[in-house]
């Protein structure tokens, strides 16, 4: 009776009873990315129980953990594989606007989110679970020696520009491509090889490239579907750039082979000359870039053209990358569809040919989501691996500066400019050597194990699950690698942990922003993001700690079976991009939550990944396979990646929206 005294003396009563069927028949369920908030259709029966009273407040009892020792991970395991809810109704325009302002309501808004956690199983599985367990606050891995095979030694003091050239001496010996050789029947890429040859031989500069780069962006912006690239980019810059590094080649002196190479950040990076928006309108103004990030510094250092910052979902609070500010970065392979979020901009620039590498942060998939929604190697390394310093600090335990490329030897070459000594004030615990792999031997690693666990591979599409069988099939059998079938337990449990621990850390980390903020400056779908991060309190924190460290001694288990998990990257391809969720963003959870399925343990337990083209739908929109490894593996599985890719390369497409940028005509 109080609830419904207090609900009617709520100045928006005549606002809620209006929609109070709509409200008794929709609420929102989590996205489990970094990132987003998405809808759950909840029964009228469940609502009025609710409001009524018979659904008590405090009677949402949580799972009791059985200890980890005890846990069954074989393929025969009685654990029980938990899929996500989808009856969840798509939304967006006026429906998004209409339900953040209820859930920014003090009443029925406070209601609303303890409906959201509790029929998201948040206090079932996170908030009133019993782990026995001590929390885990940073997935930090002491280094253990691997033994890892066919790899070169770097020193870890070495210099971006000698690790540059380093990583180019493991690469294959390729044939050699004019510019103008453009006959060739297979479509690929231009490598950052192809751009140091090019440059080193006089057949382009790179002030050449530089011109076209910035007439294609002019291009992509005027199409009849804007491709809405970047958020910002300096066509002053970029050709003063440029033009530096052409008088270096032509004095015979390049840095190194990124001399001149055209390299695009996410705007949740640090990038002098230009502001660090984070997708907002508003973040820059309070926050001002001051530098470079670390790992910009490095790709300067070694010559490379930093050419814009790319486009982004706002705050990263999404899968999509529809961005109501800066515009939404369509995927190259069909404008009509998604580019991926959060890291959208950098996917889809390496994809059209604009650069042969990017850099984006992956803090639940942002980085590999949209790699493979574009038909490019997404890689992540093991939290640590690279320099924070000069990130927004969205996700300080979950987030990695990742690297999108068109092939793994680029993601090579970057990785190896971008790594190393990290400031003394990041907490790691690094190796005492950088490892390449190499590439070029012509002994191929051997005896390597995938986990593969059954009832998760297969939760995807039709299309995904055969292409990337098939893929796992050719690999295995072409170097004759096994597969061991295994038992993930509590993915779920451990999606909505990691759900809680970003939404935490967001809200914790803008807190001081947010009570300044006119709310009106964010997105709408933003705006319902950050009400529901703000509801989650210290104790579900740790608690979702406890998840952490638990499942960080299940997936140990786990590698001490196989070498690498493998499973397809997303659930399901680019999905159409609709005219009202332009202005507004929007809500899909079906399509968001088959977007991060596979995505969670990179981010949550600090582990490396990689994402590797593997083929088409039936609308020829790229579909990825994803390497999983154990920490400071990534030499092991950029040798699985580049074994992949070798089998595929064949037979990859040319986007719709593709640029020749060494085309010298």
């Amino acid at each position: 009776m109080t609830v419904f005294i207090l609900y009617n003396q709520c100045y928006l009563h005549k606002l809620i009873i209006k929609y109070i069927y709509w409200l008794n028949t929709v609420v929102f369920l989590f996205n489990p990315l970094p990132c987003c908030i998405l809808a759950l259709t909840i029964t009228t029966h469940h609502s009025r129980k609710f409001f009524s009273g018979k659904m008590g407040l405090f009677k949402a009892a949580g799972v009791v953990y059985k200890p980890v020792e005890e846990i069954d991970l074989g393929p025969d395991s009685n654990e029980f594989y938990l899929k996500a809810n989808v009856k969840a109704p798509r939304m967006a325009g006026f429906l998004v606007k209409i339900f953040a302002w209820f859930l920014e309501s003090r009443i029925i808004g406070t209601l609303l989110l303890y409906i959201l956690k509790r029929n998201n199983l948040i206090h079932k599985l996170v908030s009133n679970a019993t782990l026995e367990e001590a929390p885990m606050f940073v997935p930090l891995h002491p280094f253990v020696d691997l033994n890892e095979q066919e790899v070169e030694q770097i020193g870890s003091d070495a210099s971006p520009a000698e690790r540059v050239q380093r990583a180019m001496n493991c690469l294959p010996l390729t044939l050699e491509k004019s510019v103008d050789d453009s006959n060739s029947s297979s479509f690929r890429r231009w490598t950052i090889a192809d751009y140091s040859r090019a440059y080193s031989s006089g057949e382009i500069t790179p002030r050449k490239v530089a011109e076209q780069f910035i007439n294609a962006v002019h291009e992509s912006s005027r199409a009849a579907l804007p491709m809405s690239f970047f958020i910002n980019y300096d066509a002053e810059d970029i050709l003063k750039q440029a033009t530096e590094s052409t008088l270096r080649y032509e004095r015979g002196d390049p840095i190194s082979a990124l001399d001149g190479v055209p390299i695009a950040i996410k705007d949740e990076i640090d990038c002098s000359p230009y502001p660090t928006t984070g997708g907002t309108k508003w973040l820059h103004k309070v926050r001002p870039c001051t530098g470079d990030a670390c790992c910009v510094m490095r790709l300067r250092s070694c010559g490379a053209i930093i050419v814009g910052k790319t486009n982004m979902h706002e705050l990263g609070a999404g899968t999509s990358g529809i961005n109501p500010h800066y515009g939404t970065t369509r995927n190259p392979y069909h404008p009509n569809k998604i580019a991926g979020g959060s890291s959208s901009g950098s996917a889809a620039v390496v994809s059209a040919g604009l650069c042969p590498a990017a850099l984006g942060v992956d803090g639940g998939g942002s980085v590999r989501m949209p790699a493979s929604l574009c038909g490019v190697i997404g890689f992540k390394p093991t939290f640590g691996r690279i320099p924070h310093t000069g990130v927004l600090p969205l996700n300080w335990t979950v987030g990695m500066v990742g690297i999108l490329a068109g092939t793994l030897e680029d993601a090579l070459i970057v990785y190896a400019a971008i790594s190393g000594q990290l400031p003394s004030h990041e907490p790691t615990i690094l190796p005492p050597k950088l490892l390449f792999p190499l590439l070029n031997s012509t002994n191929p690693i051997s005896e390597i194990k995938f986990a593969r666990y059954g009832e998760w591979f297969n939760d995807c599409s039709d299309e995904i699950r055969i292409c990337c069988s098939n893929a796992l099939h050719l690999l295995c059998e072409h170097y004759k690698w096994k597969t061991v079938e295994v038992t993930i337990p509590e993915i779920e449990s451990m999606r909505l942990a990691h759900y809680l621990t970003i939404g935490s850390e967001c809200t914790t980390s803008l807190s001081s922003a947010l009570e300044k903020l006119d709310f009106a400056e964010l997105g709408w779908d933003a705006r319902v993001a950050l009400r529901v991060y703000g509801a989650f309190n210290s104790k579900e924190y740790i608690k979702a700690q406890k998840m952490r460290n638990r499942q960080m001694q299940i997936h140990k288990n786990i590698f001490a079976k196989a070498d690498v998990i493998v499973a397809p990257t997303t659930g399901v391809t680019a999905y159409s991009i609709f005219d009202d969720a332009l202005k507004t963003g929007e809500l899909d959870y079906i399509n968001g939550a088959a977007l991060v399925r596979y995505q969670i343990s990179g981010n949550f337990l600090g582990l490396p990944a990689v994402t590797v083209p593997v083929g088409y739908d039936k609308e020829g929109l790229p579909i990825g396979l994803q390497f999983i490894g154990k920490p400071w593996s990534e030499p092991t599985l950029m040798h699985i990646a580049f074994a992949m890719q070798a089998l595929c390369i064949s037979h990859y497409r040319k986007p719709k929206v593709f640029y020749n940028l060494l085309h010298k005509n």
